[in-house]
């Protein structure tokens, strides 16, 4: 477990359908996000679209909740595979489910692979780089 515990920044988040065609996530081109994997098995994952700036002195633009995903729950590694067990989401249907990530580990970057939660059939690729200095 100890190889995966720590902080992790999304660095990028895009689709595969069936096809094998890729497209952008649903978070945008530029998504930004958090993955923490604690030792003792907890997991907690925040993503959002960026945040869009407007002029000088402009507040920045508001997104609907669809632009923000998040859960937490537990993690348990399986080979090439973790699993996260959600015990808080936003939608009480993913509450209690096992999500399954295949994963490839290289060095300070994380690639998790897995099937979309919610509306057309797609896998996701996420890549996450470790955050030096936390864990």
């Amino acid at each position: 477990m100890s190889e995966l515990a720590g902080v992790w920044r999304l660095a990028s988040f895009h689709d595969v359908d069936p096809e094998g065609s890729t497209r952008e996530g649903p978070l945008g081109p530029d998504p930004t996000g958090l993955l923490f994997y604690s030792a003792d098995g907890h997991v907690s994952v925040t993503m959002m679209r960026a945040v869009e700036r407007g002029g000088p002195g402009e507040a920045p633009v508001e997104r609907p909740a669809r632009s923000y995903m998040s859960y937490a729950g537990t993690w348990r590694r399986l080979g090439d595979q973790v699993v996260h067990t959600i015990t808080v989401a936003p939608d009480p249907a993913w509450i209690g489910t096992d999500q399954v990530r295949d994963l490839t580990l290289d060095g300070d970057r994380l690639t998790l692979y897995g099937d979309a939660l919610v509306g057309r059939p797609q896998r996701r690729v996420l890549e996450w780089h470790r955050v030096a200095g936390a864990g």
